[in-house]
């Protein structure tokens, strides 16, 4: 059995997906038309412009979904299709590309609520008031303790359990400043600072889900062609208005990543393939779950090796 899985932002490359819009017309009209319906050439910048520029939330977003939908389009022009998967899910952005891909969202729509999401979550807190650290050699439950004994009243919280051994924590800067220096005496390997502009999936991203909510509220959704596994819950769902309330729920809760690939693989999900920009989804994999079977899908020569 198989899933399809999408990557979420810190995936981002210049050049992504350019290969791919050479060598497949399905995959060069997503790019067209996640221009068009952004009203500007978001295609210039993901292949030729600055990484500074790329990795703004508000840019990063809508441009690794385009990314992710073009090889998905690729995928189809060579047989492989949403006909061969169980399950989708992606991490954080990645589930809007999951549902995009699995017919939940028309792309345009896709593209724009990325657009706003990313610029909805960096206006939420102003630059350099907030922060995200990974742990490493921590479980969730341990870094989770770590995150409230650091907020001393401010805000700390677990935000992404991507593996066994890295946690992301999310909240005010000094919170996971704190956070981060007290994680080697409770046994963690180290804890890095990430390079991010806010604090995602953390409480602080309130104002960001408002915006959502009213946003979502608006657009059609679409029962996906197969369920998704939602971050927020790790378990799979295809009701249209609990997607909704999901994709607001996402922006300040956890992404459950380990979870969700546990009850893909306790539902008999052997293969994951990544489908867009990057690998980190496949080494989150296979640190999860020893025996899945993981392929990343980024370029022409990834699909051809399918059909070797």
């Amino acid at each position: 059995m198989r899933a399809f899985v999408f990557p979420g932002q810190g995936a981002q490359v210049v050049g992504m997906g350019r290969e791919l819009a050479e060598a497949y017309p399905a995959a060069r009209e997503v790019f067209a038309e996640v221009d068009e319906a952004l009203g500007e050439k978001l295609s210039d910048l993901i292949w030729e412009g600055d990484i500074e520029t790329l990795t703004l939330t508000q840019n990063a977003q809508p441009a690794l979904m385009a990314t992710s939908i073009a090889a998905f389009r690729a995928l189809e022009a060579e047989g492989f299709g949403i006909k061969d998967a169980a399950f989708v899910a992606g991490h954080s952005l990645g589930e809007y590309s999951a549902l995009c891909a699995a017919g939940a969202l028309s792309l345009a729509d896709t593209a724009r609520l990325l657009r706003l999401r990313g610029k909805a979550m960096q206006d939420a807190v102003p630059v350099g008031q907030g922060a995200m650290a990974a742990v490493l050699g921590l479980d969730f439950a341990a870094v989770a303790e770590l995150a409230r004994d650091a907020a001393q009243g401010e805000v700390c919280q677990a935000a992404n359990d991507n593996d066994p051994a890295q946690v992301v924590i999310s909240g005010n800067k000094a919170a996971v400043e704190r956070a981060a220096s007290m994680a080697k005496e409770r046994g963690a390997k180290r804890a890095l600072m990430l390079p991010v502009s806010a604090p995602f999936h953390s409480a602080l991203m309130e104002p960001a889900a408002t915006v959502m909510a009213e946003a979502l509220a608006s657009i059609e959704i679409a029962a996906p062609a197969v369920p998704l596994v939602a971050n927020v819950r790790a378990e799979a769902v295809a009701d249209p208005d609990m997607i909704r309330q999901l994709l607001v729920e996402q922006v300040t809760g956890s992404v459950r990543w380990r979870e969700s690939v546990e009850f893909l693989a306790a539902a008999g999900v052997t293969e994951f393939w990544e489908v867009g920009a990057g690998k980190a989804l496949s080494g989150m994999i296979k640190r999860i779950s020893k025996e899945a079977v993981t392929r990343a899908i980024g370029t022409p020569a990834d699909i051809a090796a399918l059909k070797g």
